[in-house]
């Protein structure tokens, strides 16, 4: 599922390759009225015609500035990925892909930006400034942004397992599974530990790791295993950095004792039980920690995706 990485990757290609472009036609296609919010009608009506003047992104949710020609006010593009949802630029005479649901023709006829999604989890959303700025309200700060004071505040007295803290999003934008999993483990914090009950100083190193494991995998164009492709329809390269995430039974990076798995509230966690200690007073997983003797199927398509990059 693409998290704060991959959606800035994207945000920045596209401020590359399309700023100042203005978008000729529209197309919804198939599903794609599953995948816009509103009318598709209304939809066209409010992206045709005006050009892309620039781009916001607070947590996984991308903004696309849409300036008219005759002096009203923008209009805003609120884009959200899902789990499988991939926006490219793309030649307008290029086959299209599975799943593509919405063209938008950019002027000249030559490109045009695509949306495409299998699961159909993702939205685009045309909306005013103010309704963007109540979709971003909604949202905690984003995580590369938010303050020593801000970070240590949201923290005070929760209960529950800090795993599940970092995946709320109205708590702390951007974080899924993924760099949750890997901050926690660069903090050697268990995902079960009490957000609560973390000193200063353990907190202090969580929220450098955050920002550490986001800056890197923005980086290296975010992380791709199946579906999360940026503007060019290229994978992501950090999966070969990942030290615990999807690696259950393969050796920890520091320690070499097997990565385990534990599921909270429906989420998998990768941990090394070495390294990222059960604390004494911990939250309750919902099922007990899965032990894998040999690599799972995940971290087996790591290695392969990572051989294919690599070459012979």
């Amino acid at each position: 599922m693409p998290e704060l990485p991959e959606v800035e990757t994207v945000r920045r290609g596209l401020q590359r390759r399309v700023t100042g472009r203005r978008v000729a036609a529209v197309e919804v296609r198939g599903n794609g009225p599953l995948v816009i919010t509103g009318s598709p009608d209304e939809f066209a009506a409010a992206v045709i015609g005006r050009a892309i003047a620039g781009f916001e992104r607070k947590g996984k949710a991308l903004a696309i500035e849409l300036r008219s020609p005759n002096g009203h006010a923008p209009a805003y593009l609120l884009v959200r990925l899902g789990m499988t949802g991939q926006l490219t630029v793309q030649p307008a005479d290029a086959p299209l892909e599975p799943h593509t649901h919405v063209r938008m023709s950019l002027e000249g006829g030559a490109e045009e930006i695509r949306y495409s999604d299998a699961r159909r989890f993702g939205r685009l959303r045309a909306c005013t400034r103010q309704e963007l700025d109540a979709v971003f309200a909604r949202l905690g700060p984003d995580a590369p942004g938010i303050t020593e004071h801000e970070f240590f505040d949201a923290m005070k007295g929760r209960r529950g397992a800090l795993k599940n803290w970092l995946l709320n999003q109205q708590m702390l934008s951007g974080l899924g599974n993924i760099y949750a999993d890997e901050a926690l483990f660069i903090a050697r914090l268990h995902p079960l530990t009490e957000p609560g009950r973390v000193r200063r100083d353990a907190a202090r190193r969580l929220l450098r790791a955050i920002k550490k494991v986001l800056e890197h995998s923005v980086g290296l164009q975010g992380t791709s295993f199946r579906d999360y492709v940026d503007i060019e329809g290229r994978s992501g390269n950090f999966a070969a950095k990942l030290r615990v995430y999807g690696r259950l039974g393969e050796p920890c990076r520091r320690c070499r004792r097997p990565v385990r798995r534990l599921v909270i509230a429906g989420r998998s966690s990768h941990f090394c039980p070495q390294c990222q200690p059960r604390p004494r007073h911990a939250a309750s997983p919902t099922r007990k920690p899965v032990i894998a003797s040999r690599p799972s199927a995940l971290a087996r398509r790591h290695r392969q995706a990572t051989s294919r990059r690599r070459g012979p």
